[in-house]
């Protein structure tokens, strides 16, 4: 189930044909999970990848940008590219303990592209923590895990929920994960694309708000599994990641002005203030197509003609990307399903439960 069968619409913006950040042109998406209970030991994790062109990333790099919105979190490869502005690689998301293993894979997956050229990367992987219902101290992700994510990457629709990355991941306290969203300019405002993909583990659930509804206050009869007997953490702590990606031709900065109303969007379902988050935020633009190869020693020519988006004709991607991150968020709320490891049950956000809730503050279907 996502938001819009519900017929919740956020934003006025119309989505792309899988409403997927894979409306992007060229963009692919790949999933592997780990699902296991092994007596004691229960593993729910896994790795998500999205390439942002198929093929090898560093032969055809796009621009990019950064935002930290709040920095209690990690990943590679981000001083690079605000240092540089382009992407040369695949972003992944795991979680916090498989960091290094998912950065060294694909490490690996790019030397084996890249026999041809003299080359090095800094690959971009982001984490939030699965330590409620996943063993994260037994860091079960291992490298050929990454390689079947990178395997599994395809255009069209994404699965959504406890997937991938986002396997073990809670949000507002219920069960999170992998969402996705897309928006499509019109023509006057440039045709171009914008897809977001979150993987979300944040949030206390009164803060909830949903197509600007405060669900969140009259949902407290759905147990938290921050407020059970077994105090297994507290509200609010986890993190949200998330890439946004257009077609549109940005340069680095402006791709760092994208990135920065992934804010916006996640504020609007009420994250984006708890101290013990780690909200980081990418931004990538396929536009410009010729940029040159990362190809290091073997420079090309000395100029490349770029195209750039006025700024005239900017704040409708910025819209576009508030939008589709809040759309994509509760995607991933309602693509869930209730999940039990470690001892603790994260229950999902059930459709039927939204709608009476959003009935209780005062929404009427359409």
């Amino acid at each position: 189930m996502r938001i819009r069968e519900l017929g919740i619409t956020i934003g006025s913006g119309i989505p792309g044909v899988f409403n997927a950040i894979t409306d992007v042109p060229g963009v692919r998406v790949g999933h592997h999970t780990l699902n296991v209970e092994t007596g004691d030991v229960s593993i729910h994790s896994g790795v998500t990848v999205i390439e942002p062109r198929a093929g090898a990333t560093h032969l055809q790099p796009c621009f990019a940008g950064v935002h930290v919105l709040n920095g209690n979190g990690d990943a590679t490869g981000l001083e690079w590219i605000r240092e540089r502005g382009l992407l040369t690689s695949p972003i992944a998301y795991t979680n916090t303990h498989s960091v290094g293993v998912v950065r060294d894979a694909l490490v690996a997956a790019e030397r084996e592209m890249g026999k041809q050229h003299t080359y090095w990367c800094m690959p971009v992987v982001l984490e939030t923590y699965d330590g409620t219902l996943n063993d994260i101290w037994g860091q079960h992700v291992t490298a050929e895990h990454v390689q079947l994510a990178l395997q599994d990457a395809r255009s069209g629709p994404v699965q959504e929920g406890n997937v991938g990355g986002g396997t073990g991941m809670i949000c507002h306290e219920f069960k999170g994960g992998i969402g996705t969203s897309s928006r499509v300019l019109g023509p006057e405002q440039g045709g171009w694309t914008v897809g977001v993909l979150v993987q979300a583990n944040y949030g206390v659930r009164e803060a909830l708000r949903v197509g600007g509804y405060p669900v969140g206050t009259v949902l407290g009869d759905v147990p938290s599994p921050f407020k059970s007997e077994k105090k297994v953490g507290v509200p609010g702590m986890g993190s949200i990641v998330i890439t946004i990606a257009t077609d549109a031709p940005l340069l680095p900065h402006q791709c760092t002005r994208l990135a920065q109303r992934a804010s916006v969007g996640l504020a609007r379902v009420g994250g984006g203030t708890e101290d013990s988050s780690g909200d980081i935020f990418i931004a990538f633009a396929v536009g410009n197509s010729n940029l040159p190869a990362a190809n290091f020693g073997h420079p090309g020519e000395p100029t490349t003609a770029l195209k750039m988006v006025n700024n005239d004709y900017i704040s409708p991607l910025f819209v576009a990307a508030a939008d589709a991150v809040e759309e994509a968020i509760l995607n991933a709320m309602l693509g869930a399903d209730d999940l039990t490891g470690c001892g603790n049950t994260v229950l999902a956000l059930k459709p039927e439960r939204l709608l009476a809730a959003l009935q209780q503050v005062g929404w009427k279907a359409p």
